[in-house]
């Protein structure tokens, strides 16, 4: 068995992937800035509390006879512009030096589609033309040419480009639809909700990097991937399953699009929306990668579709939500429900 070292360790990627490595005999090492507080897994793992930017702390620690790492510390784009940039291009760079440093030549590396921009067709490949929005755009291509420059040093590092993945400890955004589902509410599309967005189960994800990394043919895995669902449909009809399991007969409703993003441009500007300009920005386009090379070459078989991820997350949601009620959080961290802002009041009206 393998000794992991995964950054970003108590976040939603970093459990899932966790509690699956554990579950395969493997040992873990865990690095977050925050600390790590799923109890299950809790007294089978090595936890410390370390921000990625503390290159002596990162060296450290991958000095512990590590075999491979996942690297999936990174700032969300509601952080600083300056902590964006420090947190996901210093922090990778510290990540990066330590693994050649102690002779870690195996590890993943989670980067992001945004790295496409807002694409002109799809579906999206991976030698599409990268196109940084914004700080979190831009550092995640940044990552991803350093990740390219230690391949060069004999490094075998795969870059996982994953579609918006959810599952169970998955909040943040989507536990706002969650909560107006599960109090019999309809709810509102930006838009007509016609448009294909793909999404992704953490668990078919977490066996896309595995798979990564105990493949044997180095030269095929050093490369970028693509990972989402293999089956999704529409906004509309995909989120309509979870107002049907929650069997109040209510439904997604359809909103006038540029009205509507008019209303929480004014919103980020007085702090209130609950969303960033990223997610209601794109949430009218069509969003869907191939994910041909990854089935081709990493033998990625997606078991969830996308209704069955959202189905799932919602059950987990259902069954904890006693844990996290009143924790609500500014858009920074995926382990907690973001804010409502305005909406929490605007809910009463569906």
């Amino acid at each position: 068995m393998s000794k992991w070292l995964v950054t970003g360790g108590s976040g939603f990627l970093g459990i899932n992937l966790i509690r699956a490595l554990v579950a395969r005999g493997h040992s873990v090492i865990s690095l977050d800035i925050e600390p790590f507080t799923y109890e299950d897994v809790m007294d089978r793992i090595e936890h410390h509390v370390v921000d990625i930017r503390d290159k002596d702390a990162v060296n450290h620690f991958m000095g512990q006879d590590v075999d491979v790492f996942m690297h999936g510390a990174a700032a969300l784009p509601l952080y600083k512009k300056s902590d964006i940039y420090s947190t996901n291009i210093d922090g990778t760079a510290n990540v990066l030096a330590a693994a050649y440093a102690h002779g870690v030549h195996r590890g993943i590396h989670i980067s992001s589609t945004a790295v496409y921009g807002i694409p002109k067709k799809h579906p999206i490949y991976e030698d599409d033309e990268l196109v940084g929005v914004g700080p979190y755009g831009e550092t995640k291509i940044a990552a991803e040419n350093m990740v390219r420059d230690y391949r060069q040093k004999g490094m075998t590092i795969t870059t996982i480009r994953p579609k918006s993945f959810i599952g169970p400890e998955r909040l943040g955004v989507f536990a706002i639809f969650y909560q107006w589902a599960s109090e019999g509410r309809s709810f509102p599309m930006i838009g007509r909700g016609r448009n294909l967005y793909q999404l992704l189960h953490v668990f078919d994800l977490c066996d896309a990097i595995i798979s990564a990394a105990e493949n044997e043919n180095t030269d095929v895995v050093n490369s970028e991937f693509n990972i989402g669902a293999k089956e999704f449909s529409t906004m509309r009809e995909d989120y309509q399953v979870v107002l049907d399991k929650a069997g109040f007969g209510k439904q997604i409703r359809e909103s006038p699009a540029h009205l509507v993003i008019f209303a929480l441009e004014v919103l980020e500007f007085f702090k209130l929306s609950p969303l960033y300009p990223w997610v209601y920005k794109t949430a009218t386009k069509d969003s869907f990668v191939s994910i041909e090379k990854a089935e081709k070459l990493l033998g990625f078989n997606p078991k969830f579709s996308n209704r069955d991820a959202l189905l799932d997350n919602y059950q987990w949601y259902l069954e904890n939500r006693d844990q996290f009620s009143g924790r609500e959080s500014d858009k920074t961290t995926h382990r907690v429900p973001w804010a409502q802002g305005v909406l929490g009041l605007v809910r009463y009206l569906f």
